[in-house]
């Protein structure tokens, strides 16, 4: 005789607030939080009015909410792996009077496009899993770990935003500076019109992030546009730029 399950102990949340207060987050206390990378994902996200755009990999909704802050006119659908993230992101939709436009979804990219059901997006977006081997760094947490290490690799979330996009769509993706030959590649087979924007901690560092945006069948040439400094060197603890854009004042235009 087999005994039953435990009961799943309720997940410990906190309440942050984004955008200069105009977005209230609840997040897990322990584990992955949302920071500078997703508000820099949502500022990136230029969708206009009536389109719709797909965040795979959205969490609690922290990008994907703001970016529906930012985009009045637009309809957002997340995707999220771990079921009581994706609660989590669907009662923060709630909790902001976004449900209208948001859609928080469980559910695993691991099965491809088509098992979504969905027609293709005007725009995806998406801040993958930094890691693919297990042995390039130190283990995470438990409760970092799906966030940490992408299943499939990077190549698993390529993949899978080129097939959700449609033809001159755009594909925009935060992610690791050393990891930008590897993204270009992938994205190549069927992405062009790329632009690239560096992310620095400081003025006089290496850029330690990328924000890269690429056009489904685009033919353009490559564009390196000027970086975001993110800190500045007297201490204060962002540059001007960086903080309007956390306070939603000011976006991360491609034009």
């Amino acid at each position: 005789m087999s005994l039953p399950a435990p009961p799943e102990m309720p997940v410990e949340t906190t309440e942050d607030r984004l955008l200069g207060g105009r977005l209230v987050l609840s997040q897990p206390r322990e584990g992955y939080r949302a920071g500078m990378d997703a508000a820099l994902l949502a500022a990136a996200c230029d969708a206009g009015a009536g389109e719709r755009v797909l965040e795979a990999g959205c969490g609690a909704g922290a990008a994907l909410l703001a970016a529906a802050a930012r985009r009045p006119g637009a309809q957002f659908l997340g995707l999220e792996r771990d079921a009581a993230a994706a609660d989590l992101g669907r009662r923060n939709a709630a909790a902001n009077r976004l449900s209208e436009r948001v859609e928080v979804r469980a559910f695993n990219i691991a099965g491809g496009f088509a098992a979504l059901g969905e027609a293709r997006f005007d725009a995806v977006m998406a801040n993958p899993p930094f890691f693919d081997d297990p042995g390039a760094l130190r283990a995470p947490a438990p409760a970092k770990r799906g966030a940490w290490m992408a299943e499939g690799g990077l190549a698993a979330w390529t993949g899978f935003l080129l097939a959700a996009v449609q033809d001159r769509g755009t594909v925009t993706l935060i992610h690791r500076a050393d990891r930008l030959a590897d993204i270009l590649a992938l994205l190549s087979a069927k992405a062009g019109s790329f632009q690239i924007r560096p992310i620095h901690p400081f003025a006089e560092a290496p850029a330690k992030r990328v924000l890269v945006r690429a056009v489904r069948g685009g033919k353009g040439p490559l564009q390196l546009l000027p970086p975001l400094v993110l800190h500045p060197q007297d201490g204060a603890k962002h540059t001007a730029q960086a903080e309007a854009i956390l306070r939603g004042d000011a976006d991360l235009p491609w034009r």
